[in-house]
């Protein structure tokens, strides 16, 4: 049975793997898969056209400003949202950036280097103004990096870009407003590997690309678009765990029906 869930007062977030979005490259557009994903980031705000803020503070300052045009060419061009976006060089300004977070709907992070970005948060509290605007019922949205960010910790190549080298998967400590582990991108080569590795006695959640997990208060369920640029026949979430020695990765349901987060937790 669909769970009728109240949209206005509820925590939301909507955690995405990865995607293209349309943006330009070499001149000619990539293809618009977010749909999905961005219709429903929008109808969580209860609103027909809300504010939408972009804080891509996993990117360097420089490529911050390249990703706001792409933003802005969904959610004001095809949405009719107004659109802001936070640079990192702007989070000291105390008074700036609570008045942006308070303009906004929709707060979305752009992937990237997972690791310096919750360093950064914590650096400068802004991790405490985003669970803050969690609790003010905003819709907390965002790719790769912005979707590891919730958790309590994720497997990341955090160092491999910032060095730009073939380093090891690493275990990020994350903001832990949600008692998971997570891996995003688990459909591309050394993702699913990574998490052997890292494995001990826990369960981690593995999300592929063209997938977003939507969790509003304490139900979930998953959101899914075309994968017919990607080398896997559908878009999938698994979680993975050790029993009696043995490495086990099962599939969740992926319905379009809600689900109680709890029942995420057992181990068959």
């Amino acid at each position: 049975m669909y769970l009728y869930i109240p949209i206005k007062m509820s925590k939301k977030i909507v955690a995405i793997g990865w995607w293209e979005n349309w943006r330009l490259k070499e001149w000619t557009r990539l293809p618009y898969e977010t749909g999905p994903m961005d219709q429903e980031i929008i109808r969580l705000t209860g609103k027909e056209h809300p504010n939408f803020l972009l804080i891509a503070h996993s990117q360097s300052l420089e490529r911050q400003e390249t990703y706001f045009p792409i933003m802005k060419d969904i959610y004001n061009w095809r949405y009719g949202c107004e659109c802001k976006d936070l640079k990192s060089d702007k989070l000291l300004d105390k008074e700036y950036v609570q008045n942006l977070i308070n303009w906004a709907d929709i707060i979305y992070e752009w992937g990237w280097d997972t690791l310096s970005m919750i360093a950064l948060w914590k650096e400068t509290w802004f991790n405490e103004i985003l669970k803050k605007a969690r609790e003010d019922w905003k819709v907390m949205c965002g790719v790769s990096a912005w979707a590891n960010c919730w958790f309590k910790k994720c497997s990341s190549d955090s160092l491999r870009a910032k060095y730009w080298s073939n380093l090891p998967m690493i275990s990020v400590n994350c903001l832990w407003f949600i008692d998971w582990l997570f891996v995003p991108h688990a459909d591309e080569p050394g993702r699913q590997e990574s998490v052997k590795n890292l494995l001990k006695d826990e369960i981690w959640f593995l999300l592929s690309n063209c997938s977003a997990l939507e969790i509003i208060d304490d139900q979930y369920r998953l959101i899914t678009s075309d994968v017919s640029n990607y080398p896997i026949e559908k878009a999938f979430w698994k979680k993975a765990y050790r029993k009696d020695g043995k490495y086990i990765e099962e599939n969740i349901d992926d319905s379009t029906e809600f689900k109680n987060l709890s029942e995420l937790y057992s181990k068959l």
